[in-house]
């Protein structure tokens, strides 16, 4: 168990938080690669429905995994590429900073944003190189990943080209609703599953 005073220097430097933040995510990452690699083992050993299954769901969890979380830190390495000011949450979450919108420019704004979905993009690239879709698991997996891309961008492309235009980066995520991401999500599964069955065939 932290100590309170412990627990209290964590929340008061934001590169503690920080640190923490990324020992959990990669905590996450690893706990979501490390179950898929079981159960796509466990598959390849025994053929049973089952393990067949699991390997799909696990495959999926981490593809998701990986390329969401690529794309947040990238998110961050924008922000610091273009000297932006923001914020470590002190509470553990998916986001690793909150903006400033009041302190930074529409330029740093478009570096930051660019920079996750280079980061997702990068990720997918490299799992396609590094994992070959052999099994369903790690079709799935691929899938999973272009899948996470393809919501990202969704959500965040239509954003940078309004924002460009009208300059107001805050005003143009606020029209972001749950139509627009019912939307997204639409279009992140469409890709997720023609990504799976043309990986399955290949």
């Amino acid at each position: 168990m932290i100590e309170p005073e412990t627990q209290n220097v964590v929340m008061r430097s934001p590169g503690l938080r920080l640190a923490r933040l990324a020992a959990i995510h990669l905590l996450a990452w690893l706990t979501a690669l490390s179950l898929f690699a079981a159960a796509d083992s466990w598959s390849a050993l025994t053929g049973l429905t089952l393990a067949w299954t699991l390997s799909i769901a696990t495959g999926v969890l981490a593809g998701l995994a990986t390329t969401t979380l690529v794309h947040e830190w990238f998110h961050l390495l924008g922000a610091r590429l273009c000297a932006a000011t923001y914020d470590i949450p002190l509470r553990v979450g998916l986001f690793v900073y909150d903006w400033s919108f009041d302190k930074n420019t529409l330029r740093q704004f478009l570096t930051m944003s660019v920079a996750g979905s280079v980061g997702g993009a990068l990720s997918v690239a490299l799992l396609w190189i590094s994992l070959p879709a052999d099994t369903a698991g790690r079709a799935a997996l691929l899938a999973a990943a272009l899948a996470s891309f393809a919501f990202g961008s969704a959500v965040e492309w239509p954003v940078l080209r309004r924002a460009r235009h009208s300059g107001d980066p805050l005003g143009e995520l606020s029209k972001i609703d749950a139509r627009v991401l019912g939307r997204c999500f639409a279009i992140a599964l469409l890709v997720g599953v023609a990504g799976f069955l043309v990986w399955c065939n290949a």
